[in-house]
């Protein structure tokens, strides 16, 4: 006769005896967990990108205070732009927790980025942030499902192990689609763009902005303070393509020479921060200078950031006891 629970025993590598499959109540609670997380998750996304929008100062880019080196967008546009993505984040965590393959993020990532078109009127104001931050949404779902813990090295390493020989040959595709302004200029600059970071498992998420704002956070100064100095050492490191576009290698080694010189001096740890990144604000503002590549890449750090230190198990939200 067969037993109540219809599911096969399966070994325990703990003990080399055999346990039963999780019950079916086990299963719909691991389910509903998985679900509140993907919201969660979504709302962290949000947040993220909202928490870019409102830093100043922020050379070159649109806040709630001006709209920096920009005269097609403002802070409203952005608004508008954070309203559309509302479900795509949700999506493709879903979408992860599924390891659905590339392709079908990538369809999610298309129509994200329609919908975000029709929101602003035509104004790209999220593009490499729908890659950057749904890559990582799906990752760290991903990770979630198989009940991994929510570290850096977990969430990168699942990033790369999962979707990461999709990302290469996305890097190298051409002749699929119109190229973004952000391809053209990788390939006439010989710089890496938003495809080349995700492929490499965003090594300027986790190898630079990360680790700066730790530091500061470490040094007790405020998370204002370490998103300021996680945007600075971006600026300095990444080949911004966004720079590139509307200023060249000249404009280039700008944002680079005057962020690293803004780390040099201090950072937010120099009393008078605020005046020498107003004053770098100014300066890439009469060149037309728009770092948008390395602000999508500190909300992405952001996020990271903020789900890696949630309460709770693996840091996720609190389970009820039993």
């Amino acid at each position: 006769m067969r037993g109540l629970n219809p599911e096969p025993a399966r070994p325990d590598s703990r003990r080399g005896a055999i346990r039963p499959a999780p019950h079916y109540t086990q299963k719909r609670r691991d389910a509903r967990n998985n679900q509140r997380f993907a919201r969660t998750l979504a709302r962290l996304a949000l947040r993220s990108l909202h928490q870019e929008l409102v830093l100043y100062p922020k050379p070159g880019l649109v806040s709630l205070v001006d709209n920096g080196s920009h005269r097609d967008m403002d802070a409203a546009t952005f608004m508008r732009s954070l309203f559309s993505l509302r479900h795509y984040f949700y999506q493709i965590a879903v979408a992860g927790m599924q390891a659905a393959p590339f392709r079908q993020l990538q369809h999610l990532a298309i129509a994200a980025e329609a919908r975000m078109l029709r929101a602003t009127g035509g104004v790209n104001t999220h593009r490499g942030a729908i890659f950057a931050l749904g890559m990582l949404c799906a990752a760290m779902a991903y990770c979630r499902a198989r009940k991994m813990p929510l570290s850096e090295p977990t969430i990168r390493a699942a990033l790369l192990i999962r979707w990461g020989d999709a990302l290469t040959g996305h890097t190298h595709a051409d002749g699929q689609d119109r190229a973004s302004h952000g391809q053209q200029v990788a390939a006439a600059h010989a710089v890496g763009g938003a495809r080349e970071e995700g492929a490499l498992g965003f090594p300027s998420v986790f190898e630079i902005a990360l680790p700066r704002m730790r530091r500061t956070l470490e040094q007790g100064r405020a998370w204002q303070d370490a998103k300021i100095d996680a945007l600075f050492a971006l600026m300095q490191h990444i080949s911004d393509t966004n720079v590139y576009h509307r200023g060249g290698a000249q404009g280039a080694a700008l944002v680079r020479g005057r962020s690293a010189g803004f780390l040099a001096a201090g950072g937010t740890g120099n009393p008078g921060w605020q005046a020498l990144a107003l004053d770098c604000h100014r300066a890439f503002v009469a060149q037309r200078l728009s770092p948008g590549g390395a602000a999508d890449l500190l909300a992405a750090a952001c996020l990271v950031h903020q789900v890696c230190a949630l309460d709770g198990e693996a840091g996720l939200p609190r389970r009820r006891a039993g």
